[in-house]
């Protein structure tokens, strides 16, 4: 098997740079009216997005 050098594994991380890093996993709690039980809703958003989608939820 072939060794792969040091600068090879650096170059190749650098090209995956980003690739799934952008996004973020938000949870947010949300109560029943009827039962009064909490729910969770789990959502993958772009970073950029997280402050705009819990304004939105409220």
């Amino acid at each position: 098997m072939a060794k792969v050098s040091k600068n090879a594994r650096v170059a190749q991380r650098a090209a995956n740079a980003g690739s799934g890093r952008e996004f973020v996993k938000v949870i947010k709690s949300v109560k029943d009216p009827v039962s009064g039980k909490y729910t969770y809703k789990e959502l993958m958003i772009h970073k950029d997005k997280v402050k705009e989608w819990f304004a939105e939820n409220k």
